[in-house]
């Protein structure tokens, strides 16, 4: 999945979402090969569909051109195209679903707040083991 988007300077820029063995994210550039921000998660095991974020990082010379938010809504959109629950570990995403929290739900996503196992293990994902 990639994606192209304008930011508020009238740049484009692409999301991607790239999965690996432990952890996976949506990788956020300016000309499709630099990557400058990203928004980490780890799958839930088993057959559960939840998709815990637990971070996310916009490199700082980008700042002010809105690149966090598109990235963000960006990974909740493909989110709903999954049908996937959101866990926002990640204070990026728990801050913008309490404040958009109800826009997303009225386009068909669905998040919930973390439990300590959840945190367990988004904790041991950002250590490098799952």
């Amino acid at each position: 999945m990639t994606k192209t988007l304008t930011d508020k300077s009238g740049a484009t820029v692409q999301v991607k979402l790239e999965t690996g063995s432990h952890v996976s994210s949506y990788t956020l550039s300016l000309d499709g090969e630099t990557t400058v921000g990203r928004a980490v998660f780890v799958d839930s095991p088993g057959a559960g569909n939840d998709r815990i974020f637990f971070h996310t990082e916009v490199d700082e010379e980008f700042g002010g051109r809105g690149l966090a938010g598109l990235l963000v809504r960006e990974a909740l959109d493909d989110s709903i195209r999954r049908n996937l629950t959101v866990v926002p570990v990640c204070p990026v995403f728990a801050r913008h679903l309490k404040a958009h929290g109800g826009e997303f739900t009225a386009r068909g996503g669905v998040f919930r707040r973390p439990t300590p196992a959840d945190i367990a293990l988004a904790t041991r994902a950002a250590r490098g083991g799952a």
